[in-house]
């Protein structure tokens, strides 16, 4: 009995032993950790976000290359950044900013050398930590700007026939590859098994080696091209800009009621080179140029829709506006932005309402309003005379009483 008693006991403590294993491999217990990777060109700011709101007793720290260059305390206590006292990298100096109401750290004038990862420890009651891989890239970088739900572009410059080889990669993994007799071509999975970030997302251009990708990931995204002896890189950089959600659904998302005006901006900056081209259901109806003979609306567009004749307006920074809306109009619309170096395509749904209709023609409601004040017309004139022979009849009677 003793025996079965110690095996039991044995039984439990193991038990327990695998249990608390199990919590600390996967991060149940105490500690939490994360991982963001962040891009940014050479001299401009980042803001490294915590995610959190400063607590009383709450300590974070930040750490680049294992030197805690920036530290606050919930009490503030103790707040300094790139300290040479505190053992800080003088690398930094007078280049970090830490908020006192979250603990994010900002990096401003930022350099080749500042890439790297950056630590958050964050130590309240529970221990949690989260991993910034912050890559900062010189001038020479295309900057991409966009917001989530957009597909991208970018442009190699280049003929598939007269190049070796075209290379892509996503933070140094490759995603897409095409030779020049197109003998090896392959996109996301295909040319790395088990990376499925961008399954069915991808497309190669098999004349210019050119990337488009659905819906796209922000990310530094390289092009390799070899051609013979020599060999050419370039880089792109696909930035989210800071729309929250309900920003960016009220800007793409839109409702009108009948025969009301509505303006959908592309937030995008033009540039005099640049094309911008609108399209209704896949439809072309209207597009900017620099060339006077390539721009359009509606029925000037070579196959357009006639649905929009005279209603359709666009100007110089490539905003559509439709007026006197009607029903018809309800559907997906897209912009497609085109630069020597990239194109963006980024989609809006509008939504028209019908308006009751009383079932007469414009023509005979308006008759009808008239008609109806004419005969309130007629009837005040008619009490107006009423009222002022009534007058005349009382001054009348007083008049013959008196005598």
């Amino acid at each position: 009995m003793i025996c079965f008693r110690k095996k039991v006991k044995m039984k439990l403590l193991f038990s327990l032993v695998f249990l608390l294993w199990c919590l600390l491999d996967h991060g149940l217990l105490c500690v939490g950790s994360d991982e963001a990777s962040v891009s940014v060109i050479e001299g401009d700011s980042v803001t490294l976000h915590t995610g959190v709101e400063m607590k009383q007793k709450e300590d974070i720290k930040w750490y680049f290359k294992g030197i805690c260059n920036a530290q606050i305390t919930g009490d503030l206590w103790e707040i300094y950044t790139d300290d040479p006292s505190k053992d800080a990298d003088e690398r930094f100096r007078d280049r970090l900013k830490l908020d006192h109401q979250t603990g994010s750290l900002t990096i401003t004038n930022t350099r080749t050398e500042d890439s790297g990862l950056y630590k958050l420890h964050i130590n309240h009651s529970s221990i949690s930590e989260k991993t910034f891989s912050v890559s900062v890239h010189g001038v020479g970088a295309d900057v991409v700007s966009v917001m989530e739900g957009d597909s991208v572009t970018l442009h190699t410059g280049v003929q598939t026939n007269q190049q070796d080889r075209i290379r892509w990669y996503f933070n140094d993994t490759r995603i897409a590859q095409i030779n020049r007799d197109q003998s090896k071509v392959c996109t996301d999975v295909q040319c790395n098994e088990g990376n499925e970030r961008f399954r069915d997302r991808l497309k190669l251009d098999h004349q210019t080696g050119s990337l488009t990708i659905t819906n796209a990931d922000s990310g530094v995204y390289q092009l390799q091209i070899s051609s013979g002896s020599s060999d050419s890189e370039k880089t792109f950089i696909i930035a989210l800009n800071g729309v929250s959600a309900a920003e960016r659904d009220e800007m793409r998302i839109k409702s009108v009621k009948e025969r009301e005006s509505v303006t959908l901006d592309p937030a995008v900056i033009r540039k005099l080179n640049d094309v911008m081209t609108w399209y209704f259901n896949d439809i072309l109806v209207a597009k900017i140029s620099a060339d006077p003979s390539k721009t359009c609306t509606d029925v000037q567009c070579k196959d357009a829709d006639e649905r929009f004749r005279d209603r359709l307006e666009m100007n110089q920074t490539g905003s559509l506006t439709v007026r006197d809306t009607r029903t018809e109009d309800t559907g997906l619309y897209k912009l497609q932005f085109n630069s020597s170096r990239f194109s963006i395509i980024r989609s809006f749904s509008l939504t028209v309402t019908a308006v009751p209709d009383s079932g007469l023609p414009p023509a005979a409601a308006a008759g009808i309003c008239i008609c109806l004040a004419f005969a309130v017309l007629v009837v005040v004139v008619v009490v107006v005379i009423l009222l002022s022979l009534q007058e005349q009849s009382k001054t009348k009677r007083k008049h013959d009483v008196g005598l």
